[in-house]
């Protein structure tokens, strides 16, 4: 499984989370995201974000494939 393939699935349940607005706010793109398999089943999606070209942190979420949801934990 990949980012698209996450987006796509989170279209409904998240819709704004990988809009364009939305990404381009936190300086990141669709590339920007690294997606881990875990143990549990779901995948962790991590990407730099930044404001005004300031490194501000992380941005993750774990993906859900049963329910198709972004869960903070």
């Amino acid at each position: 499984m990949n980012i698209y393939d996450i987006k796509d699935l989170t279209s409904e349940t998240s819709p704004y989370f990988f809009s364009e607005n939305t990404l381009q706010f936190f300086g990141q793109t669709m590339k920007s995201f690294i997606v881990e398999k875990q143990d549990d089943g779901r995948y962790k999606i991590e990407a730099k974000n930044y404001c005004d070209n300031t490194f501000m942190g992380y941005t993750i979420r774990f993906f859900n494939p049963i329910n198709n949801e972004l869960e903070r934990e």
